[in-house]
């Protein structure tokens, strides 16, 4: 059976490209669109859909009060598609904290149609198999920074790299492992599945947040201890090295596993450039991506670590890691900081 769409956006080109792209697909089937949330309210009732996209701005009542009132009242899979998020990524950050599954940009200058109706298919796919009680009982961010003075001399000299890669649901996985870190880690580096322009919200309020420097990554940086550099959204991230010192690109180029950033180009250049060095992780989210790359690293004798299906939003990446023999370890995510911990120390 394929799965059901619902589209709610007041615009009627959108709706058009939405419908026309989407029913390219086998595996989904728009069943219906609307223009506003309340003519959508109707049409859930009566058509049932799998999953709902959603844009923000609208007449009558905004995306964000609906997605509250739909939440409580009838709680489903929900793909936010708006221009916020390159106007104001803290309506994004509110909208998952709401329970949508995914937040994703329109397309612009630098984010075709193309491109983002390919993401907007996968995101589908991972909405209609997440956890949707999961991401309903997620608890707002907390507001109160941490204390962000540092003893640099605490932060040791390591040639250790951590690599980890999320997609639906990753926001929350990764706010909940970062800030169980201390500032003496190695140079993280993470690809979370989200758009441009968002990235660097994110960074910034996880770096509110976290013991650690948390930023969105500059081509060239150094990969530093204390530090951990996200991808830029809709660029790639990969990991190099000029002597003992590692540092990162920041690229262009194809979608892979129908992302940009994806994971696998990060853990396909850690196995590369760092190898035994090397930590792994993979988070909750939909389809494959990182899953060889992850068994790359593996294989040039990095540690690897898979987030467990019990505490997992969508149980895809991380189980299609699982089943290559890729993972050293399957963890429950309240576990793994305390494993990165441990084997950060380890030589």
């Amino acid at each position: 059976m394929p799965i059901k769409v619902l589209v709610i956006d007041d615009s009627a080109m959108v709706r058009k490209i939405f419908s026309r792209e989407l029913a390219k697909d086998p595996e989904i089937e728009v069943v219906g669109t609307a223009p506003d949330p309340y003519i959508g309210r109707d049409k859930i009732i009566a058509l049932k859909p799998d999953v709902l996209v959603l844009d923000i701005e609208m007449p009558r009542m905004d995306g964000l009060t609906f997605l509250e009132k739909l939440m409580k009242a009838k709680p489903m899979p929900v793909i936010i598609v708006s221009s916020l998020a390159q106007k104001g990524c803290d309506v994004a950050f509110r909208a998952l904290e709401l329970g949508a599954a995914e937040v994703m940009a329109k397309p612009g200058a630098s984010y075709s149609v193309g491109d983002m109706s390919e993401q907007l298919k996968e995101k589908i796919k991972a909405a209609a198999k997440a956890k949707v009680s999961k991401l309903i009982s997620k608890t707002p961010a907390a507001t109160q920074p941490v204390n962000k003075i540092r003893n640099k001399a605490l932060i040791k000299t390591t040639n250790k790299i951590i690599a980890i890669g999320a997609s639906t649901g990753g926001t929350e996985a990764l706010k909940n492992l970062l800030t169980a870190l201390p500032p003496t880690m190695p140079p993280v580096l993470i690809v979370q599945h989200m758009p441009q322009f968002f990235t660097k919200s994110f960074a910034d309020r996880l770096n509110d947040l976290c013991a650690l420097e948390v930023r969105e990554a500059v081509n060239g940086e150094p990969a530093s201890p204390g530090t951990v550099l996200i991808a830029p959204g809709n660029q790639h991230m990969t990991l190099k090295r000029s002597g003992a010192n590692y540092y990162v690109e920041i690229k262009d180029g194809p979608l892979v596993h129908h992302q940009r950033p994806a994971v696998e180009i990060l853990f396909l250049s850690v196995a590369q450039y760092a190898g035994s060095n090397a930590i792994g992780v993979i988070l909750t989210g939909m389809g494959k991506d990182g899953a060889r790359g992850l068994l790359e690293m593996k294989k040039a004798g990095a540690r690897t670590i898979a987030q467990d299906e019990a505490s997992c939003v969508v149980f895809g990446m991380p189980k299609e890691a699982i089943d290559l023999g890729a993972a050293i370890k399957v963890e429950p995510l309240s576990k793994i900081p305390f494993s990165l911990i441990e084997l950060s120390k380890t030589n």
